[in-house]
């Protein structure tokens, strides 16, 4: 029987799918944090504008409405602004989280280059490898970056370990599983 220690992923396992994840994933990081950062300093200028702008509204020329209803607004002008203000804000936010999201998605469906490929596969052990198997589902189909990123996550939580208790129970059942219909 095998020894725990060879079951176990290496720490060069990590840093080879943390600095190729990084290498394939450097161009979508920075552009998004230059987009939020651009329209964050944009928006709290804007958000500035608006606000002074509330400040200097007069609805003294609203006599129609009568002298209750134009005290009610001036009291509450601040707050009117400040709510679209607000809401403004969540707008924005709400954006920017999809724009990241919709960014983050087109680099995960991102096919990773052969050469990239060869120059993981010669820096990872024996238990990544398989991890890197079990996640690419379909051989048909090329590795993603949102497959190394799954192999990073997967080597993190112990999937190396569970893959290889696995291979000793199939030896002990003496044959391997069968799937489910």
């Amino acid at each position: 029987m095998k020894t725990e220690s060879t079951h176990q992923p290496t720490r060069r396992d990590f840093s080879a799918l943390r600095n190729t994840l990084l290498k394939l994933t450097a161009t979508h990081k920075i552009i998004c944090t230059v987009v939020v950062v651009v329209v964050a300093l944009v928006w709290y200028y804007l958000l500035q504008r608006v606000v002074a702008f509330g400040h200097t509204v007069d609805y003294t020329g609203l006599e129609v409405l009568g002298g209750p209803t134009i005290e009610f607004l001036n009291r509450y002008n601040p707050y009117f602004w400040w709510a679209l203000v607000a809401l403004c804000t969540l707008i924005i936010a709400y954006f920017l989280i999809n724009f990241v999201r919709a960014g983050r998605k087109r680099v995960n469906a991102q096919v990773v280059t052969t050469n990239t490929m060869q120059s993981l596969v010669a820096q990872l052990s024996e238990p990544a490898k398989d991890v890197l198997r079990w996640v690419w589902d379909n051989p048909r189909e090329p590795i993603t970056v949102g497959d190394l990123q799954q192999t990073s996550r997967e080597l993190r939580n112990g999937r190396a370990q569970k893959i290889a208790i696995s291979r000793e129970h199939v030896q002990l059942l003496g044959s391997p599983p069968v799937d489910p219909p």
